[in-house]
């Protein structure tokens, strides 16, 4: 059916049939039939308001095709009134078209909004409320640190230089101890130790008086021998560094052998190597030989080794009693 026009005759209807209503005009499908005047008696009908009464499409104009006597249709009027309607539903339809997109395009475009806001809700979770950003009035201020630097762990040397400091035991069995000492992979015996406050009578030449002249409190003495080598070692004790290295420089003489505990008696009337030297409050000294009474010389790489071996090891011997002294007073906070 096209929509707002009148509807083409399925096929064109002969005077004389059946079924016809009004005088020699077929039935417009969809229009009540044409009535050409009121029967005898009866009053005109009345159209609806506003519109006008129904047309035939049948009826021709005068003079022309399907004028009065002529039952042929007006095809040229039926035509255009057919191509009418058909703009009419063309701008409809245009129209309509319009009104769609643009509300589906508001439906997309609104349904876009919806997801990009969920999309952002799920990405930062909970919707939160937001605030303005405003920028303080002073920077945040940066961690302070204090100007004064911690003190500084105690140094062992202060504890084998100062007397005041230098407080912990001192023995012969603890500056010496055990029954041997290796140096190098070089094993060394043994013998006997002394401790003696009377410095100048373990001393041999003229070391004595330099020991009491320079303030000598005591003299700790160990013997050791290795391969037909004795070296008997002395550490002198001093009230001050200075005290010990002026007794360094001006020694003389040497430190008496000690014999005992399987060594006999060596470094008498004969040449032996004598050696002197200091750290903190301490001057010690070596005297090595050999123990069948040789005279040393200088070819004697046995002695020479063996006095720097021994010497080596007293000076680790006096510098771990002022770290295991310094050790201590830095775990009681002392310096």
């Amino acid at each position: 059916m096209s929509f707002g026009g009148p509807q083409w005759p399925q096929e064109p209807q002969q005077q004389g049939q059946q079924g016809q209503q009004g005088y020699g005009q077929p039935q417009g499908y969809g229009y009540p039939p044409p009535q050409p005047g009121p029967a005898y008696g009866q009053q005109p009908q009345q159209h609806g308001y506003g519109y006008p009464p129904p047309q035939d499409p049948f009826a021709g104009g005068p003079g022309g095709p399907g004028g009065p006597g002529d039952g042929t249709p007006d095809w040229g009027a039926l035509a255009e009134a057919s191509e009418a309607g058909s703009r009419r539903k063309r701008r409809l339809l245009v129209a309509g078209g319009v009104v769609a997109t643009l509300a589906v395009g508001a439906l997309v475009a609104t349904a876009v909004v919806v997801t990009n806001k969920k999309n952002d809700e799920a990405r930062n979770g909970d919707p939160t409320p937001t605030g303005s950003v405003t920028a303080t009035a002073s920077p945040t201020p940066a961690p302070t640190f204090s100007s004064v630097a911690p003190p500084p762990p105690p140094d062992p040397k202060d504890y084998i230089t100062d007397p005041k400091k230098d407080t912990a035991p001192l023995t012969a069995e603890g500056l010496f101890p055990g029954t041997k000492l290796t140096m190098f992979g070089r094993p060394y015996k043994k013998g006997a130790t002394s401790a003696s406050k009377d410095c100048a009578s373990v001393t041999t030449g003229g070391l004595g008086s330099v020991l009491q002249k320079n303030g000598c409190e005591r003299v700790l003495r160990a013997t050791y021998v290795k391969d037909g080598v004795a070296i008997t070692v002395g550490v002198a004790v001093f009230p001050s560094e200075k005290a010990a290295l002026a007794a360094k420089k001006q020694a003389t003489g040497g430190i008496a052998p000690l014999a005992g505990k399987g060594v006999g008696t060596f470094c008498h009337a004969t040449v032996c190597l004598r050696r002197a030297n200091s750290v903190g409050r301490y001057a010690y000294f070596t005297q090595a030989g050999f123990a069948n009474g040789k005279k040393v010389t200088t070819k004697d790489k046995p002695v020479f080794q063996a006095s720097d071996d021994l010497g080596t090891f007293v000076f680790n011997q006096i510098y771990a009693r002022g770290k295991s002294q310094a050790k201590a007073a830095a775990a009681n906070g002392q310096n």
